[in-house]
C-alpha cells in the first residue's frame, strides 16, 4: 500500500513539475509584456515633456520682444517652460543619467534622499494597478511557485528522503529556491524589472532537470545516508539561488551601464526597455548585498562538505574534482568581495566577476557532475 502511494506521488510530482514550468512560462511572457509596455509609456511621457519644454521655450523667446504689454505673459511662459524643463530634468536624473524617467516605484540615487542613495522602494501594489501585466506576472509566478513546491515535496515523500540527492532533484529544488527568494524579495524591494530574467532562468533549470537529467525515484547511495545531506546540500542550494539572482542583476548592470554611457554622449540606444530598470550603481550595490549573503552560505557549504567528507571517507580534503571546484567558486566570490571592498573594483569589473562566479557554479553543477569521475559521481545519470 505504501509503495503504491509513493509511486502515485512520484507521478504527480512529474506532472506538477511540468504544470509549474508552463505556469512560469506564462509569468515570463507577462513580465516581458509589462517591461515592453511600461518602457514604451515612459518613453512617450518623456517625449511629450520634451516637446512641451521646447514649445514653452520658443514661446517665451517670441514674447520677449513684445514690450511692456507682453512682459507679464513672457514671464508666465518662461516660468511654465522652466517647470516643464525641471520636470524633464528630474525624470532624467531618476534614470541614472539616462534619458527617460524610471518608474516611480523604483528608488534610484537621484530620488532616494530620504532613505539614502541606491535603495529600491518597497513594492507598492496600489501603484501597480496601472500596470496590470506586472501585477498578473507576480500573481502567476506565485501560483507557479506553489505548484512547483508541491512537485518537490511530493518527490521527497515518494523517495522517503530530502529531494536533492541527484542532479534532477538538485536542479528542480534549486529552481524552487530561486523563485522563492525572488518572491520574498518582492515583499521588501520592487524587483519586477528583473522578473523576465529570473523566470527565464527558472524555466531553463526546470528544462534541464526534466530533459537533460531525468532520474527516477531511487534510494540514497550509502555515502549520502547522513544528516549532513540536509545541512550541506540545502545551504548549497540556497547559495546557488542567490547567485542566480545576482547573475541576472549583473547582466542588467552591464546593459544599463552601456546605455548610460551612450546617453551621456548623446547617442541613440536600442535598449529602451532599460528605462524601467534602476541605474547601474543601484543594481551593483543591491547585487553586492545578495552576493555577500550567498558568499556566507557558500563558505558554510565548503566547511560542512569537509566535515561530511571526514565522516564518510575519513579525510577532510582529498582533491576530488567536486571539492576542487567548490573551492574555486569560493575563491572567485572571495576575490569579488575583496576587490570591491578594499580595491575599489566597482562598476563593470565587479559585474564581470559576479558573472564569472556564477558560470563556475554552473560548470560545477553540469560539466563536473557529468564528465568528471570522482567520489561525488552519484548524479543518477
Amino acid at each position: 500500500m505504501g509503495s503504491n502511494i509513493n509511486e502515485t506521488l512520484g507521478v504527480w510530482s512529474e506532472w506538477f513539475m511540468l504544470l509549474a514550468a508552463f505556469t512560469y512560462l506564462v509569468a515570463f511572457v507577462a513580465f516581458v509584456w509589462d517591461m515592453a509596455s511600461h518602457s514604451k509609456a515612459i518613453g512617450k511621457a518623456q517625449r511629450d515633456a520634451e516637446r512641451q519644454g521646447v514649445t514653452s521655450r520658443e514661446g517665451s523667446k517670441e514674447l520677449v520682444g513684445a514690450g511692456s504689454r507682453g512682459g507679464s505673459v513672457s514671464a508666465s511662459a518662461t516660468s511654465a517652460g522652466s517647470r516643464v524643463g525641471n520636470d524633464a530634468a528630474r525624470h532624467g536624473a531618476a534614470d541614472g543619467g539616462a534619458s527617460g524617467p524610471v518608474a516611480g516605484e523604483f528608488r534610484t540615487t537621484a530620488d532616494a534622499r530620504s532613505k539614502g542613495a541606491d535603495e529600491f522602494e518597497a513594492l507598492n501594489y496600489k501603484d501597480s494597478i496601472s500596470r496590470p501585466a506586472a501585477r498578473a506576472a507576480v500573481v502567476v509566478m506565485a501560483i507557479a511557485f506553489l505548484l512547483h513546491a508541491f512537485a518537490v515535496v511530493a518527490r521527497g515523500i515518494a523517495a522517503d528522503r530530502v529531494p536533492w540527492a541527484n542532479m534532477y532533484e538538485f536542479c528542480s529544488t534549486g529552481a524552487l529556491v530561486v523563485a522563492g527568494v525572488y518572491l520574498i524579495t518582492l515583499i521588501f524591494k520592487d524587483l519586477r524589472f528583473v522578473g523576465p530574467m529570473v523566470t527565464g532562468l527558472v524555466l531553463l533549470m526546470l528544462c534541464a532537470a526534466t530533459i537533460a537529467f531525468p532520474t527516477p525515484v531511487s534510494p540514497l547511495p550509502p555515502a549520502l545516508q547522513s544528516y549532513w545531506l540536509i545541512i550541506h546540500v540545502s545551504i548549497a542550494v540556497a547559495a546557488s539561488g542567490l547567485f542566480t539572482i545576482t547573475f541576472a542583476m549583473a547582466v542588467l548592470q552591464l546593459l544599463q551601464s552601456r546605455r548610460e554611457k551612450n546617453m551621456a554622449m548623446g547617442e541613440e540606444t536600442k535598449l529602451g526597455f532599460l528605462r524601467v530598470v534602476p541605474n547601474s550603481t543601484t543594481l551593483e550595490n543591491f547585487a553586492f548585498r545578495l552576493n555577500s549573503v550567498g558568499f556566507v552560505f557558500w563558505t558554510f557549504t565548503l566547511a560542512a562538505g569537509a566535515i561530511w567528507a571526514d565522516q564518510a571517507w575519513g579525510r577532510f580534503w582529498g582533491w576530488d574534482t567536486k571539492e576542487v571546484w567548490t573551492f574555486v567558486i569560493w575563491t572567485v566570490y572571495a576575490a569579488y568581495m575583496h576587490a570591491r571592498v578594499t580595491r575599489g573594483w566597482n562598476g563593470n569589473r565587479s559585474a564581470w566577476l559576479s558573472i564569472v562566479g556564477y558560470l563556475c557554479v554552473v560548470f560545477n553543477f553540469t560539466v563536473v557532475n557529468v564528465y568528471f569521475p570522482g567520489l561525488h559521481s552519484y548524479s543518477g545519470l
